[in-house]
């Protein structure tokens, strides 16, 4: 297997099950209310230690029971939590999410410890230890973990290490302007729909593509829900099916569980229509438990799932 540095965000998910959302300045009670780890950086991570591989995990928690509650899957022996930093002064960082009956999910973030990941810490042989890095563009948008993400960029460049970036709409809106300068040199750039379309302020897949090849952009892959992910790469633009679930139980988390079982995939030497076979496997499973980190991966069950669909597609 392989070995991976991941940069992002290990947080405590608050989420409150209601029926709809509150009007301004009203109030609605929830159908029941849960405290999840989470966290894109934290999740990923479970997720490709799940998969059997190397995990090492770089954020910053504070104290408390919250940070007990953030790590509570990475700290059960499948992530390594040497570079994991503690701050003694500010919260662990928090997501408060409101999900309605279609599953879709508002959120609110509380940055808290994370933000304040210390460069000053990292050396370069923390990084070149790994086959690949994968990170968070969260991890990007200021601050001292800026610093630090950019930081990792480097010295993986440097080291000829794997990179790659899964977006979020949040960090896309923050970076626009500097985003194509931080990503050109990433090996694999995730992104939803949503993203690609604000990304490259074109409304058509054909032209965002046109844009990004344009751009210089060359190895993108498309997370697109119910239909499954493109893979867009200088050779070819391809729609990988989605893996079928009977019922959505929740979404919390299949993006960043698409990410860590594509990563796998890349580094397990398949090719990339493989890979989001595997990542879309994965994001399916993950949508059937609730929260970001429900649903434990089994490398052999998501493996036969995407030989089967990789078979039924021939």
């Amino acid at each position: 297997m392989a070995s991976f540095f991941v940069v992002g965000d290990a947080t405590v998910d608050q989420m409150y099950f209601v029926d709809e959302l509150p009007a301004a300045g009203g109030e609605v009670m929830a159908r029941s209310a849960l405290m999840r780890p989470g966290g894109a950086g934290g999740t990923v991570a479970y997720a490709l230690g799940c998969l059997g591989n190397k995990t090492r995990i770089a954020t910053r928690v504070g104290a408390g029971p919250f940070s007990e509650l953030a790590l509570s899957n990475l700290d059960s022996g499948l992530v390594d939590l040497s570079m994991l930093q503690r701050d003694p002064d500010r919260q662990t960082s928090s997501v408060t999410l409101l999900v309605t009956p279609d599953t879709q999910r508002t959120m609110i973030s509380a940055l808290g410890a994370t933000r304040y990941l210390d460069a000053a810490l990292l050396r370069q042989e923390d990084v070149a230890w790994a086959d690949a890095v994968v990170m968070s563009a969260y991890s990007l948008i200021g601050g001292l973990q800026r610093e630090y993400a950019v930081k990792v960029l480097e010295y993986a460049r440097q080291a000829g290490v794997k990179t790659f970036m899964d977006m979020g709409s949040g960090a896309l809106g923050a970076l626009h302007d500097r985003l194509l300068r931080l990503i050109r040199d990433v090996d694999y750039m995730l992104m939803n729909e949503h993203e690609l379309y604000s990304l490259t302020g074109e409304g058509s897949i054909s032209a965002a593509v046109a844009w990004l090849r344009e751009a210089g952009v060359d190895n993108v892959i498309v997370k697109v829900g119910e239909m499954g992910s493109i893979v867009i790469t200088p050779e070819f633009t391809e729609l990988v099916d989605a893996y079928d679930v009977d019922a959505v139980v929740d979404s919390t988390g299949a993006g960043d569980y698409y990410t860590a079982a594509f990563a796998h995939g890349v580094m397990q030497g398949y090719d990339l229509l493989h890979a989001a076979r595997l990542g879309n496997v994965a994001g399916g499973l993950n949508t059937t438990e609730i929260g970001g980190q429900g649903y434990r991966l089994d490398p052999k069950t998501v493996d036969r799932l995407a030989e089967e669909m990789e078979a039924a597609h021939q």
